[in-house]
């Protein structure tokens, strides 16, 4: 990989990272509403997803993709920080504030929503693949999951239909290691999803998900694949989430110490990019600027009206208008 297409990851990742964090913080104040899962460790998954996505591409993001949602919103639509207000509920969100972490969607952007049922638009992204196939389209439909939606039945009924119809959809699995507090191992008949995936008779791979250069590649063979005419492919990041679902959640310490310093994605770019010539001082500059653009975008939200309450009602449903009684 050449200097220009690290850095500019490296920059993704931080803002992915910075992003997570200002909203750990915020919702630790009870400026951000509802509930809030956060992908940080997860950021070399997210930015070699968001690096490959365009605008005429779909995905459906999971609970923890506010990372490549901001990168979608931002490079298609002009403005990562509508994301940000989205989450904190008011009405210059992607979705006027009534989306929020789980709900917010841009079809413009690509993004065509998440759903509080995780799994549930394994179902959905087949629509969206099979329209681009009937269409002609060489267009992508993604769809993130993590291990732990592997165990619905969704999962296995999506990728057989795929396999069948030879759709254009790429299933990005970020393994993370737990389901809530589940090992993956103990939740799954192999702690490698791909094992699982393989049974389905299309392309699978299993990348190093910190690695941003492998990460990177192996999502560019995807998409490529897909966009040949290939049909569906299974793509298996391995990584780690920092954070636990619940207080009081056990991983082991040498775990932690492996993934959180060890193994950290951003860390990883940043030695490689030191061997390109980048000082520490250029590497600091970087996460400067991410914190810098990230504090912004909160500002935004927090100046940010909330919703009109008039407007509940408005966009529920394409073409129509409902009424209260």
């Amino acid at each position: 990989m050449n200097e220009p297409t690290l850095s500019s990851l490296y920059r993704d990742m931080w803002l992915i990272r910075a992003f997570e964090q200002g909203l750990e913080t915020e919702f630790a104040k009870g400026n951000v509403p509802g509930m809030l899962h956060t992908g940080l460790g997860q950021e070399a998954t997210q930015a070699a997803l968001a690096a490959h996505l365009d605008a005429t591409d779909s995905y459906f993001p999971d609970h923890r993709c506010h990372g490549v949602n901001a990168l979608a919103q931002e490079r298609h639509r002009g403005g990562g920080r509508r994301i940000m207000a989205e989450l904190f509920g008011r009405s210059t969100g992607v979705c006027s504030g009534k989306g929020g972490s789980l709900h917010s969607a841009d079809p413009l952007a690509g993004n065509f929503g998440n759903n509080a049922i995780e799994g549930s638009y394994m179902a959905t992204v087949l629509g969206v693949a099979l329209a681009a196939k009937m269409r002609g389209e060489a267009k992508v439909a993604c769809a993130i999951i993590g291990d732990g939606t592997v165990g619905r039945g969704e999962f296995h009924e999506s990728l057989n239909m795929s396999a069948i119809w030879e759709l254009p959809t790429l299933y990005a699995c970020v393994n993370n290691g737990y389901a809530i507090y589940t090992p993956v191992g103990k939740g799954h008949a192999s702690a490698d999803i791909v094992d699982l995936a393989r049974g389905y008779g299309f392309r699978c791979e299993q990348v190093d998900g910190n690695d941003i250069v492998a990460a990177h590649e192996a999502v560019g063979r995807a998409f490529e694949h897909i966009r040949g005419g290939g049909g569906p492919f299974f793509l298996e990041f391995k990584t780690w989430r920092w954070q636990g679902v619940f207080s009081g959640e056990f991983r082991p310490a040498e775990e932690v110490e492996y993934w959180r310093k060890d193994h950290d994605a951003i860390l990883m770019a940043g030695d490689r990019l030191r061997q390109m010539g980048w000082t520490d001082e250029h590497l600091a500059e970087v996460e400067s600027e991410a914190h810098a653009t990230i504090s912004d975008w909160i500002d935004f939200a927090k100046e940010s009206p909330m919703p009109d309450p008039a407007k509940a009602t408005s966009d529920v449903y394409v073409g129509f208008e409902v009424s209260g009684s």
